[in-house]
């Protein structure tokens, strides 16, 4: 009779400890769940090349898994995106085009921009060349050589970063942009990329899109290292004065975490064929 009580006994506490280690199990998993922001989506602008790149894929699960939060993306040039930002239509945005991110936290639409990341901007054309631009590294005095060429050129046209960037070197060139042989998509990089290479042209693209898409076709960099360039990426919170429902929270978690060292550790791993895409601004 003692036995079987020992035996009972024995049964009842292995169950109590089995009951605790699952209670304890559980709630270290619920510990390590992020608790659930009071405002969990954010929206965010931004453009087609971080799109187009596959960037946003592996870097903002990163964030909604460490943050609890959820990000909802519109990609567009950066001119579109400014603009959402102005009328308080998203919490944030991450563009390139310098002096307009600039202009868009003078006026009070956005606060607390930081340096994200970099790449450059290149000139794509085909094996054929028939502007002979191939291998120089002045930007300037190869639209120029295009447009005497009469050789197609493909514009993004869409008020977008790249697009900003385009037009000024044409400015510099001097050249004048009429003819059939200048063609303005409207369109996002990718697209305009797809469009220049059907038509064996040339376009103006970031390297990062270029690199995404380049074993899809059969366009090469002849135009590089003119630092003129230079393309950097900005991220900007919408100010919180001028529209007070913005996801202000939100937006300034996820610029916290592009910025700090798990999502610069993100953009300088994320790689296409051994080739980096972008280059973090925050980390080496």
């Amino acid at each position: 009779m003692k036995n079987r009580i020992k035996a009972s006994l024995l049964v009842l506490l292995l169950l109590l400890l089995a009951v605790a280690g699952f209670a304890g199990g559980v709630q270290e998993a619920a510990d390590s769940t992020p608790a659930a922001p009071e405002n969990p989506r954010v929206k965010l602008a931004t453009t087609t090349s971080t799109e187009n790149t596959g960037l946003l894929d592996v870097l903002l699960p990163a964030f909604e898994e460490r943050t609890g939060y959820k990000v909802d993306v519109i990609a567009v040039g950066t001119g579109k995106a400014i603009a959402h930002g102005e009328a308080g239509d998203v919490d944030i945005i991450m563009v390139h085009a310098r002096s307009r991110e600039d202009a868009f936290v003078e006026k009070g639409f956005g606060v607390n921009r930081r340096d994200m990341m970099h790449n450059d901007f290149v000139v794509l054309g085909p094996d054929s060349d028939p502007a002979g631009i191939a291998g120089t590294n002045d930007a300037a005095a190869a639209f120029t050589k295009i447009a005497k060429a009469g050789s197609d050129f493909v514009s993004r046209g869409d008020d977008s970063g790249t697009h900003t960037k385009e037009k000024a070197i044409w400015k510099v060139s001097g050249a004048e942009k009429t003819g059939k042989w200048y063609k303005e998509a409207g369109q996002g990089m990718g697209t305009v990329i797809t469009m220049t290479d059907d038509m064996q042209g040339y376009t103006l693209t970031d390297r990062g899109t270029y690199l995404a898409m380049k074993d899809n076709i059969g366009l090469k960099v002849v135009v590089e290292g003119d630092p003129v360039l230079f393309n950097p990426y900005g991220v900007i919170a919408v100010n919180p004065e001028l529209h007070p429902h913005v996801n202000f929270d939100g937006a300034m978690a996820l610029i916290e975490f592009v910025t700090g060292a798990e999502g610069q550790g993100i953009i300088r791993d994320f790689t296409k064929n051994g080739e980096p895409l972008f280059y973090p601004d925050v980390i080496k």
